[in-house]
């Protein structure tokens, strides 16, 4: 069989780590892209299989075409949206280039890549996934009001690929509760206690669980899964 490739941005550390090793570990080949060089370079180191790494600015739309222009001709299957950032910062202290430099890698990266991707799929009339990585708090809003915002963006863009790339791809979103990585040190306190006194499941989310849901919404047993939000937040918001 033909091999498949996974573009994973955000792919130096944290969720995307995990991602990259565990697309790597199902036979996957993976196209990890990042803007810290080193990270990839690590990521690379550590992971053992079929993987490419990129450094890719991904609120810099040049960057993006000129990494579609480089791939075009792989077999790509797969999309994981996943390059984000949280500054935990109270609206009443952003700075305008702050709100700008949340907004362009939380929703322009993940239109830059769904745009790029959806073309070249579409093009070629072949099937695939695109699968973005969300939150909670786009569902019921965060301290942070420039996060929520980003992130319930993502659940709108997810729902309007899913309409635009059908019947070829399918566009899912994963939306975790707080995940155990270096991003939650940003998270006031009282807002972690919050959050594990309404769960049900009173453990943290890891990367690895996040990776899980991933896979299962890249593999073939999620083909009937499109424009749906994945909760994976141990039924601490409850729909």
């Amino acid at each position: 069989m033909k091999e498949k490739w996974i573009i994973v941005t955000g792919a130096g550390s944290g969720i995307g780590k995990e991602i990259v090793k565990e697309c790597v570990s199902k036979c996957y080949s993976v196209i990890a892209c990042d803007i810290n060089d080193e990270a990839l370079r690590q990521l690379a180191e550590d992971t053992k299989g079929h993987i490419e790494t990129h450094v890719v600015d991904v609120k810099n739309g040049k960057d993006v075409k000129d990494l579609f222009y480089q791939i075009k001709d792989k077999n790509l299957y797969g999309l994981v949206n996943n390059a984000g950032v949280y500054l935990g910062k109270n609206l009443l202290d952003y700075e305008e280039n702050e709100i700008d430099f949340v907004m362009d890698i939380n929703i322009k990266g993940y239109v830059y890549f769904s745009k790029y991707f959806g073309e070249l799929l579409m093009k070629k009339e072949t099937e695939g996934a695109i699968i973005n990585i969300s939150s909670v708090s786009g569902m019921e809003g965060s301290s942070d009001a420039i996060y929520g915002m980003s992130k319930a963006a993502v659940l709108g863009l997810t729902k309007s690929c899913a309409m635009n790339f059908s019947p070829y791809m399918r566009v899912n979103a994963v939306a975790p509760t707080m995940v155990n990585t270096d991003m939650m040190k940003n998270i006031p306190e009282w807002r972690k206690n919050e959050y594990i006194a309404h769960q049900l499941i009173p453990s943290f989310v890891t990367p690895q669980d996040v990776a899980d849901t991933v896979l299962f919404l890249l593999s073939p047993q999620a083909k009937h899964y499109t424009g749906a939000t994945f909760d994976l937040n141990s039924g601490c918001y409850l729909r």
